[in-house]
């Protein structure tokens, strides 16, 4: 049988270091904002000649926008993100650009005050630490005839703050490579990763609680990896198959909901790591109080700082 628990302060050290890894890029890149967040206008624009992104850009950039950001879609549109546009600085945005190319269709065109993104902004937040309390309690309800209820709790919110912080570093990452910005689907994606890895949690829990009622065995640490082994292969199979259906809706529904099915794609994956090496293990660590072998045991983390340091002084041959 696989020992899955047995190896369970390399999982946290491989999480751990993932986890900082994201808290880093979050701090020196952050995240780029959509107009949802951080007020402005977005236009869609197709024209009938072709016209390419960088005589585009330099056109608004004469125009008065500057910070204009142009992107392209694969149906040959122009989604352009700029500061917030009245309806005259539109007309004008429109008619300088009909000049410059030829006619010009609208397919799109949203505006967000600064008043009306910083309430979203609020809001938004405010989803999240709701749902994550309504987590914390519920598994702790639902659980409530173990021995310590509030560790299933706990240690399902930690993984879950785990597998967000993930995705908020890729996404500070792609925000700092290709322009990608945050907007209100991608908080619809990290909603829906929460309430996927919370189920995917509370289904390894409730089958160590059912062998814990069997009294498979008499040690806490056997019967988790039991437990751990035998959800391996449903949690991989319900993953593997909402993966396939998350890249279906990347690769042909299109650039609208990206950002909704990338952060499913981050999560999903991260998720399934972290209901099954991150949540139990640190269940099996609470249970037995081995939070002080983190920094007791060096066979475990020196080896693991050598080999960092090593790859970091390499020189590219």
């Amino acid at each position: 049988m696989l020992d899955i628990v047995g190896k369970r302060f390399w999982f946290l050290i491989i999480s751990g270091i993932f986890t900082l890894l994201c808290v880093i890029f979050l701090a020196a890149f952050g995240l780029r904002m959509g107009i949802e967040f951080s007020s402005g206008s977005m236009i869609t624009l197709n024209f009938d000649q072709k016209v390419e992104q960088s005589d585009l850009q330099g056109e608004l950039a004469s125009l008065g926008y500057t910070n204009a950001i142009v992107q392209t879609t694969g149906a040959g549109d122009f989604f352009i993100r700029t500061r917030e546009l009245s309806g005259e600085d539109k007309t004008a945005l429109e008619s300088g650009l009909t000049a410059r190319f030829g006619s010009l269709t609208v397919r799109e065109f949203d505006s967000v005050s600064p008043m009306i993104a910083t309430e979203t902004a609020r809001n938004a937040l405010i989803a999240v630490i709701i749902a994550s309390i309504g987590i914390l309690l519920y598994i702790t309800w639902a659980f409530r005839h173990m021995p310590s209820p509030f560790r299933y709790g706990t240690c399902g919110i930690i993984a879950l703050v785990v597998n967000v912080l993930v995705v908020l570093g890729v996404f500070a990452v792609l925000g700092a490579m290709f322009g990608w910005e945050i907007n209100l689907m991608f908080i619809t994606g990290v909603l829906a990763v929460i309430g996927y890895s919370v189920n995917n949690t509370v289904v390894i829990f409730d089958r160590i609680r059912e062998n814990l009622k069997r009294g498979v065995s008499p040690h806490f640490e056997l019967i988790v990896n039991n437990s751990l082994v035998e959800s391996l292969s449903r949690s991989f199979n319900t993953s593997l198959t909402t993966l396939i259906v998350v890249m279906a809706l990347l690769l042909f529904v299109g650039a609208t909901i990206q950002n909704f099915a990338v952060v499913l794609l981050i999560g999903i994956v991260f998720g399934t790591f972290s209901s099954l090496y991150i949540a139990p293990p640190l269940l099996v660590v609470w249970e037995n109080s081995e939070w002080g072998k983190f920094v007791k045991r060096p066979s475990l983390v020196r080896p693991l700082a050598r080999r960092i340091l090593s790859l970091g002084k390499r020189r590219p041959s």
